[in-house]
């Protein structure tokens, strides 16, 4: 087989509820791992369901290792209960999600691993080893990925390939459709006609990709997959997986299960993705102080309206700016002192990603001004802003709310080999976790 020189998806048999065994499949549904607000959000899901996927994506033990048996545990007690059945077919599968005027498309499938210098997927954050880590053993523990990445890639607007594909499929009837308390109606069909798998994958072939969302998921797919390359002496574990650099295209040999990663593409020519700011929680800095450190390093406002109206007024101000919440109070904070940036800022990186508000925030708010660890015991990353400010609130911190980056801004950066701060954009709408899993001894 002929390395691809683009995206090179294959269908596989999902791992899917059986409706009769659970509530309803809204109440076994979850957000993306990371976007849970736990405690409150992780006991709501919890109790929503005895079956919830919450169970297997963030399971609740003494430590990281029985947290990850835990998951393993619950997922071979689900599969032998018939509670989570593989579809009798390799499929890929088209996913809807759809909220008043707001619609996305998109085709889950597994894709194949290649590692950044191949230009294939398009990393544009970096990401924190302890999350990596964790990912890692739980998905090594389970052999499972039980949630997609959300990828984004531009067609050429052509009612071809992938598009036509989605089109066709989408008049059917779908496998399951459902609709959660986000008020996002959901629906899943399965694609097993070979002559449209062939067009998708020929399509697709031809397109590079963005993470929008899942850098540590994507990060964790590559170290697994070296993982067992390592273990297995590159014989049939991915050593040259996907495209790259090379003296000329060549056979590779099967990657095996450990070589592929789920994944959700979407086509952001047809359906562009809603970009929002990921919010930071400093757990450990009362409002009073960091008000106090900010004083001379740049203008600080107090805003005596309601949050809603505190972010729109935060969208609208041109350059660096940040919405400080915290003891009931806003303050929006803009014009960093100029010398103080030309201090603090890295000169070696392009200008786009200097003028970066996540940029300007770590390197010199946080870093200089004041002077927290990045770690997760001083500094919460949370997307919702409401849910940022209450938990500012409880834990008497400060709540940092940010604006959002432009697609083109992340596209162009990550094409560069540029990565932005970690945590530093939330592209949505995500894909639901629970509606189709992937287990690695089913392909």
């Amino acid at each position: 087989m002929q390395r691809s020189p683009g995206l090179e998806i294959r269908p596989f048999r999902g791992l899917r509820y059986a409706p009769s065994r659970v509530r309803s499949l809204a109440a076994v549904t979850s957000p993306p791992y990371d976007v849970v607000v736990r405690p409150d959000g992780l006991h709501h899901l919890e109790t929503a369901d005895p079956y919830n996927i919450v169970r297997l994506i963030l399971p609740q033990a003494a430590d990281p290792a029985a947290r990850h048996r835990l998951a393993a545990d619950t997922l071979r007690r689900w599969r032998a209960e018939g509670v989570l059945v593989p579809d009798p077919r390799p499929a890929l599968y088209v996913y809807e999600q759809r909220r008043g005027d707001l619609l996305q498309r998109g085709v889950i499938g597994l894709l194949a691993l290649s590692e950044p210098a191949a230009g294939v997927v398009l990393p544009h954050e970096d990401v924190m080893e302890e999350v990596v880590a964790d990912r890692a053993g739980l998905m090594r523990e389970t052999a499972a990925n039980p949630e997609p990445l959300l990828l984004s890639y531009r067609g050429d607007g052509a009612a071809t390939g992938t598009t036509a594909v989605v089109t066709r499929t989408t008049a059917r009837t779908p496998l399951l459709a459902t609709t959660t308390e986000d008020g996002f109606a959901h629906r899943l069909w399965a694609v097993t006609d070979t002559d449209e798998i062939a067009a998708v994958r020929a399509d697709l072939a031809r397109r590079q990709a963005l993470i929008a969302d899942g850098h540590h998921r994507w990060a964790t797919y590559l170290r697994l997959r070296a993982e067992r390359s390592a273990r297995d002496g590159g014989a049939g574990a991915g050593a040259e997986s996907g495209p790259g650099p090379g003296p000329g295209p060549g056979p590779d040999p099967d990657p095996g299960p450990w070589g592929y990663g789920l994944v959700l593409l979407v086509d952001t020519a047809r359906h562009p993705l809603v970009v929002r700011g990921i919010h930071r929680v400093l757990r450990t800095l009362p409002p009073a102080d960091a008000l106090r450190l900010l004083d001379g390093e740049a203008r600080v406002r107090p805003l005596d309206v309601p949050l809603p109206a505190a972010l729109r007024a935060l969208e609208e101000t041109e350059g660096n700016a940040f919405l400080l919440a915290g003891r009931g109070v806003l303050h929006l904070v803009d014009r960093p002192d100029p010398g103080l940036l030309a201090r603090t800022v890295r000169t070696d990186r392009p200008e786009a990603w200097r003028g970066l508000d996540a940029t300007v925030l770590h390197a010199t708010l946080i870093e200089h001004v004041w002077q927290l660890p990045d770690d997760p015991a001083h500094i919460g990353y949370v997307h919702d802003p409401e849910a940022a400010a209450a938990q500012a609130e409880r834990l008497g911190g400060t709540a940092v709310l940010m604006k959002p980056v432009a697609e083109d801004v992340v596209r162009e950066l990550a094409r560069d080999g540029v990565t932005m701060p970690r945590k530093s954009t939330s592209f949505g709408p995500k894909p639901a976790t629970g509606l189709v899993l992937r287990a690695l001894d089913l392909g």
